[in-house]
């Protein structure tokens, strides 16, 4: 009898102990929403976060590529003055070796005639016409 009637009195007293603590542990839909939306405000952040350093991580990238692609342009861009100074150069070398063996073909036409008139018998023998 006496645990009947210990559960007669203890079962209403855990039934309510609980009904109350439910009550202490639920949330109301509004402080629900409340939660959410603070937990979506700290993903968000959090995303954002990731974001600006990936960004400033791009962003050093592509500055650190830019400099090095202006100091390339502007070594080939020197590079390109000193060929083409070179091609002028070179193109001036050209023409007065030319004007050279112009001469020097000049020169050999009129040895070569000398030598076949030597051959014939116009020569005084001294290497000089006669």
């Amino acid at each position: 009898m006496r645990t009947t009637a210990f559960l007669l009195v203890a079962l209403p007293c855990m039934v309510c102990g609980t009904l109350v603590d439910r009550t202490v542990e639920s949330v109301t839909p509004v402080q629900k929403v409340i939660q959410l939306m603070e937990g979506m405000s700290a993903k968000g952040k959090e995303e954002k976060h990731k974001e600006q350093v990936q960004f400033a991580a791009y962003k050093q990238f592509c500055d650190d590529t830019a400099v090095e692609k202006k100091r390339a342009i502007s070594e080939a861009d020197e590079k390109i003055d000193i060929l083409k100074a070179d091609i002028e150069k070179y193109t001036s070398d050209v023409e007065q070796l030319a004007k050279e063996i112009g001469g020097h073909d000049e020169d050999l036409a009129a040895w070569t005639g000398d030598k076949k008139s030597c051959n014939e018998g116009s020569c005084d023998g001294k290497g000089g016409l006669r």
